[in-house]
């Protein structure tokens, strides 16, 4: 059963919350208390969303929205030098899914409030701790046509003014008037939050919402090819966007460095494990070099004879966070043609 409630005091939210008192999605800590401090919203922006600029729509790799309420959980996180202990958003399947930190911008509107549905999904307990999502946007509302999707889960609100510089008249800023922090609240707690925010005063405020965002992490398919004097057949692997090729292609067993070629720095024979001064472990990238990220000056000087291999220990895969399929040759130098093609100007 569900109820719907309307909300006054200036900031009115239609919002709907589903009686589930599960505590299971909740860690405690060994002394069974909870921690709900913060760090400032920006700082924690900067410090869980630190990912390079965004090459591609993320959208497309949203979930659906059923399994979006059933992979939201709750943490128990320690504190350390970048984030102060707290109670924090988490994904179940980790090992497959991201959380993305959204920040909209909407415009305030006096006797409107945000103009969302909110249910919560965790909750039931004394200290106000749960989860609770977006499950709506109110046609007309002030979040009507912006980014806010069904299964968010706010995680702050800021109230902002823009204020003109007396100095110079063409800039501006924004004063943050106040501010909430809403991550792991329940319903009540939420709706609590949202009400103490200041009355809107001036058609010059500003909403900022910070969103937590489930989505699943981008995977590039690699098609390895081993040199047929090695024997070996060919491997697919499916990695994650945003992992290192070496790393990855070692921890799944993958034979990569060329015990036949000699090291690049020395002349000698083995691996610098990892640094980038050997050149044992470059690979052929026969298709998808768009895939990899750009090389670096070391990199590119060292193998400008050649211009399709790459470092492995150097090369992230799914740059830009694309998804797609890659073609590599492993042990290049063993390959007979290599001479010929992997000299072959890319341009």
């Amino acid at each position: 059963m569900t109820t719907t409630r309307s909300l006054a005091a200036g900031l009115f939210l239609v919002a709907i919350r589903a009686h589930h008192h599960s505590t299971s999605a909740f860690l405690m800590s060994s002394t069974g208390s909870t921690h709900h401090n913060r760090m400032p919203l920006q700082l924690q922006m900067m410090f869980e969303n630190s990912i390079a600029t965004e090459k591609v729509d993320r959208n497309v790799y949203n979930l659906d929205v059923n399994r979006i309420a059933e992979e939201w959980t709750a943490e128990v996180v320690p504190g350390s030098s970048l984030r102060e202990a707290g109670v924090y958003l988490g994904a179940k399947s980790s090992k497959e899914l991201m959380i993305d930190i959204i920040s909209v911008e909407l415009t305030r509107r006096k006797g409107e409030g945000l103009g969302l549905k909110l249910i919560e999904i965790a909750g039931g307990r004394e200290d106000g701790l749960g989860i609770t999502l977006v499950d709506g946007i109110v046609e007309g509302g002030i979040a009507d046509g912006s980014e806010v999707m069904v299964g968010d889960s706010i995680t702050g609100i800021a109230v902002v003014k823009k204020t003109i510089s007396s100095i110079d008249s063409s800039l501006s800023e924004q004063e943050v008037i106040n501010q909430v922090e809403t991550e792991c609240l329940g319903y009540d707690k939420t709706v609590e939050a949202i009400l103490s925010l200041p009355p809107i005063e001036s058609d010059e405020e500003k909403i900022i919402l910070t969103l937590k965002r489930l989505r699943r992490k981008p995977k590039v398919t690699i098609n390895l090819q081993y040199p047929p004097s090695q024997g070996e057949d060919d491997v697919t692997l499916e990695l994650f966007a945003g992992e290192n090729l070496r790393r990855a292609m070692l921890t799944r067993g993958v034979k990569l460095n060329d015990p036949l070629s000699r090291r690049f720095d020395s002349g000698g024979t083995g691996d610098c494990g990892g640094e980038a001064t050997c050149s044992t472990c470059v690979v052929s990238v026969i298709e998808g070099r768009e895939l990899f990220n750009p090389q670096k000056t070391q990199e590119k000087q060292m193998l400008v004879k050649n211009p399709r291999w790459r470092l492995a220990c150097k090369a992230i895969v799914g740059y830009g966070d694309r998804e797609g399929t890659m073609t590599v040759r492993v042990n290049p130098r063993q390959w007979d043609d290599y001479r010929k093609s992997d000299t072959t100007s890319l341009q």
